[in-house]
């Protein structure tokens, strides 16, 4: 059965802005959630289509993914695992998205896995990368200065293998009630923030949080045919999460280093190659560089022009997670001669005299010609 549009589901057009499909997604969230319709299978159907649709509209990276290509976009979990990694557009499903929004309203946020702390926060490197390691592929060590688990507690936070205790705040719940008129409102127990747990004899080195700081070093895979811009997910490779909780995730966003003779442009290359007028006027060959450290001999025709295009097939950059290449692109860039000795002079102010300009430089013949017609019917 063919997935509903993630716009449709949630009343909006292609063109809503953010806050609009904020609002449309949370009135029917309200509507259709679990809790005030119990027991109604197609009430919490709609209500997991919904929160798909908003977890993905929400992100730019994704609406831009899915306004390009659907729901192909994500299917196979949102991109392969290329060398133990993930290229992803992240998120954290509609629960984080229900919580965020109406967590203060639905009992104050969920509890978080491990020893009850918050989980660890999603970290951002930036890494440059030649366009030959783009093109080859290659393996990068990177150092990131983040937090870890401490090594005095294992990351419990307490000291000397104690363990937590039983919140007396919340008795356990992590949560606390109070009453307001006719309305009875959860929040997050403020002394335990959720872990139902508090530590009471803190470890020393880490001051009972269970992480400390540290810089972690890291081998990174980067496959072939990357492009600028590709982000790559470390899963569990963020901060250490408070007391045991869940790590986050660490992110590598790439950027393509500046070639010195080559540009890029998508799965092709271009590559500009200066030729001496002398070759282009007789014809003649050159040999120029590929992205795969070879060299490819060109056969150049008599009379070519400057901005002519040779068309090298397969010779172009690879592509990401293909067997294929692109095609590369050679530009002719005729060379005028300078520093010329009075012998070379002398020989092309003969090669003028000669004349016949119609057949040896018809395309500047013909444009001047056309000058001269403009300015005469100017007169006329």
């Amino acid at each position: 059965m063919a997935k509903a549009d993630y716009y449709e589901l949630l009343g909006c057009a292609k063109s809503a802005s953010a806050d609009e499909l904020k609002k449309a997604y949370r009135k029917l969230a309200m509507k259709y959630h679990p809790d005030r319709n119990p027991g109604d299978q197609e009430a919490e159907h709609k209500f997991k289509e919904i929160n798909e649709a908003y977890d993905v509209l929400r992100d730019d990276q994704k609406r831009a993914a899915y306004d390009r290509f659907g729901h192909a976009a994500f299917e196979g979990g949102g991109g392969g695992r290329p060398g133990g990694f993930e290229f992803s557009f992240g998120g954290g499903g509609f629960a984080d998205i229900f919580d965020e929004m109406f967590g203060e309203f639905m009992g104050g946020g969920r509890r978080q896995g491990g020893g009850g702390g918050g989980r660890g926060a999603d970290l951002r490197y930036n890494l440059e990368v030649s366009l030959d390691e783009a093109f080859k592929g290659s393996n990068a060590t990177i150092r990131v200065p983040t937090s870890v688990a401490c090594d005095g507690c294992r990351g419990t936070g307490a000291e000397g293998g104690s363990q937590p205790v039983t919140c007396s705040t919340c008795s356990g719940v992590g949560k606390i009630r109070a009453q307001q008129g006719f309305f009875t409102i959860e929040r997050t127990c403020p002394a335990c923030h959720g872990a139902g747990r508090v530590i009471k004899d803190p470890c020393h080195a880490c001051g009972g949080a269970g992480r400390v700081r540290k810089e972690k070093t890291l081998q990174v895979s980067i496959p072939a045919g990357v492009e600028d811009g590709t982000r790559i997910r470390l899963a569990g490779e963020g901060e250490a999460g408070l007391r045991g909780a869940q790590p986050g995730d660490l992110y590598i966003f790439l950027a393509i280093a500046p070639h010195r003779f080559f540009q890029r442009e998508g799965a092709n290359i271009h590559c500009r190659v200066p030729i001496a007028m002398t070759t282009a006027a007789l014809g003649g060959s050159v040999d120029v560089p590929t992205i795969d450290g070879g060299r490819t001999k060109i056969t150049v025709p008599p009379g070519i022009q400057s901005g002519h295009q040779f068309r090298l097939r397969g010779k172009g950059m690879s592509v990401l997670r293909s067997p294929a290449r692109g095609d590369m692109f050679v530009q002719a860039m005729i060379e005028t001669p300078v520093n010329l000795t009075k012998r070379q002079q002398d020989l092309l102010r003969e090669f003028e005299k000669a004349g016949g300009k119609e057949q040896t430089h018809p395309e500047s013949e013909g444009f001047f010609a056309k000058v001269k017609e403009f300015f005469e019917d100017l007169k006329d």
